[in-house]
């Protein structure tokens, strides 16, 4: 959890403990009650907007598919050789 072990978390805890006063206890949760819920707020708001890209990327997917072939198309048919028209024949 944020990069810290177990044993530091509660080393951290324990001094907060014993730093904080008993009568900012309730204080103290109230603004981390506050901080997590903030924290899962954005982590929805970040998990919504990816989700939306991801729906979007996977409606223009069948998009692409058809612009690409198109383009195939089209690139094709200038890289193919028309046969050769009979047209005048030149005297010798």
């Amino acid at each position: 959890m944020f990069g810290i072990s177990w044993a530091e978390f509660l080393v951290i805890l324990l001094v907060a403990i014993l730093v904080i006063p008993t009568r900012y206890w309730p204080d103290v949760a109230r603004a981390l009650a506050g901080v997590v819920k903030f924290i899962r707020s954005m982590i929805w708001r970040i998990t919504d907007a990816s989700e939306k890209i991801k729906e979007q990327i996977e409606l223009e997917k069948p998009l692409d598919d058809i612009m690409q072939r198109t383009t195939q198309d089209v690139m094709d048919t200038f890289s193919t050789k028309k046969p050769k028209s009979k047209g005048r024949a030149t005297k010798k």
